[in-house]
């Protein structure tokens, strides 16, 4: 029973799921399938127990155990009710509920988690006359219930906690990371420990953590206290103790991880939990801003960091605080790459540098970029052609046989025809022929006995100005001057012509 292969699902975070099959296929995953936020594949019970342990990119490992279809709470219910809920457990085991809708036939999640409820409970109360017990926190055995549309799935929960819990954090600053985002962020980089590793702004230390865990390939689960399934009645305590003491995967990390940040407490809880970690010596930490990096603390390497957004943690200009991030760049990172969480576009384009990669990710429920920054000397075109891998596609040359439209007539100044053996002689104005032997007539404008249309008579034929009455003269000869009535000088000259 040990090696049966079963269905397993692994839940994780949007934009990480390519990832997580990574991760899984390296394990010993089989027939993996990648979906919304999770990864199915196939495995057996050491399987089941190594994802826990392995996968850092998991936020739950799901054992799915029955599938049914239902358009409503009352055929939930239904369902559930004729389960055999005895194989699972008794009337002495607490358990809790966990239901994920994506639904217009079931509006409401908590619901549905009433219902099935209902259906363990009168499961046991027809059969013994007491039912289980239902507990929020630590239960005996974790259910997750996920419908969509009308297709449902009954899972149990292998992992209990959140796997992003890894057990090492003793305290945190005001607005960490998701140790899950973390080491996917970093593993969306490439970056496996073949480098050095960078983050200047480290806060409680997640991402120097992470990526040390990952340069030497330690499982992030062995600092777990309990997982899920340790509870269950089949459980394997020594195949969990022989996957949790193997350390044949784990690997050398030969490079540096550099952490600095500005808050002394910072830092002071960034050293608690590496050594909490076990990776202090691969992990250099300071207290320092970015602005005073003067040179970089090793030759070439990758940068990640998670500056702060002015949501949870603002810095007092963060205009400014974005610019010094790309100043150092520009300056300091010469040879670099380096990729940055942010959160509003003009923070970004404060740090003045052309992003080489933008990959769209949650942090918690703030919509985010993750860009990445290729930090070179010279001119981009220069570092492409530096580092391509492949040698530039030469432009297509058009034949000169090949003609140019269905006619086949050739095209281009190229293609005409030369001129005859004589000479071509310079154009001279006394050779320029005239125009025939007939003396030209003057345009006529109008023909005789042709009628002319209204538009012709107005622009050819000349108008006469019609007779304007002669005008009076003054008693002293002179012509008055044309003024507009009301004027100062006719009403004074009418004026003095009253007196």
């Amino acid at each position: 029973m040990q090696n049966e292969r079963f269905e397993i699902i692994a839940k994780t975070f949007q934009g990480l799921e390519g990832v997580l099959a990574e991760e899984i296929t390296a394990i010993g995953g089989s027939d993996v399938t990648i979906g919304r936020r999770m990864v199915s594949f196939m495995g057996d019970k050491a399987m089941l127990y190594k994802a826990n342990l392995a996968c850092r990119t998991a936020l739950r490992i799901l054992k799915p155990i029955l599938h049914f279809e239902a358009s409503n709470p009352d055929e939930v219910y239904n369902t559930l009710l004729q389960y055999n809920w005895e194989d699972l457990m008794d009337v002495t085991t607490t358990f809790s509920i966990d239901s994920v809708v994506f639904s217009d036939e079931f509006r409401h999640s908590k619901f549905v988690t009433y219902r099935m409820k209902d259906a363990i409970a009168d499961y046991f109360n027809e059969r013994y006359g007491k039912r289980p017990s239902v507990r929020l926190t630590n239960a005996d055995i974790q259910f997750n219930l996920h419908i969509n549309n009308t297709s449902c799935t009954l899972s149990l929960d292998s992992s209990g906690e959140s796997l992003h819990k890894r057990g090492y954090r003793d305290a945190q600053t005001e607005a960490p990371i998701n140790e899950v985002l973390a080491a996917g962020l970093i593993m969306l980089t490439g970056w496996r420990g073949e480098s050095n590793f960078i983050d200047p702004m480290c806060g409680s230390g997640t991402f120097l953590i992470e990526a040390a865990l990952i340069a030497t390939n330690t499982y992030p689960g062995i600092f777990r206290q309990h997982f899920a399934f340790e509870k269950w009645s089949d459980f394997d305590s020594d195949l969990l103790e022989e996957l949790y003491n193997d350390d044949s995967n784990e690997r050398e990390f030969e490079h540096k991880i550099y952490g600095s940040d500005i808050s002394v407490k910072a830092t002071a809880i960034a050293e608690r939990n590496i050594k909490n970690a076990g990776v202090g010596r691969y992990i250099e930490l300071t207290t320092q801003p970015i602005q005073n990096y003067e040179t970089a603390p090793a030759q070439g390497g990758i940068i990640v960091t998670n500056p702060p957004y002015g949501e949870r943690i603002a810095a007092e200009d963060m205009e400014a605080l974005y610019e010094a991030i790309g100043n150092r760049l520009k300056h300091v990172f010469k040879g670099y790459t380096a990729w940055i969480l942010g959160y509003r576009q003009e923070h970004f384009d404060k740090i003045g540098l052309k992003p080489s990669a933008k990959i769209p990710t949650l942090n918690g429920a703030l919509e985010c970029e993750f860009r990445k920054y290729e930090i070179f000397e010279g001119t981009y075109a220069a570092h492409k052609r530096a580092t391509a891998t492949e040698p530039p596609k030469p432009r297509p040359v058009r034949s000169k046989d090949k003609p140019r439209k269905e006619d086949g007539k050739p095209y281009g100044r190229s293609h005409r025809k030369p001129l005859a053996d004589k000479e071509r002689k310079p154009f001279e104005k006394n050779d320029r022929k005239p125009m025939g032997n007939k003396e030209r007539k003057p345009f006529a404008r109008k023909e005789e006995g042709k009628p002319t249309s209204r538009s012709e008579k107005g622009r050819y034929e000349k108008r006469e100005r019609p007779t304007l009455p002669p005008v009076k003269s003054n008693a002293d000869g002179r012509t008055p001057k044309k003024t507009t009535a009301g004027s100062r000088t006719r009403t004074r000259k009418n004026n003095n012509d009253n007196k």
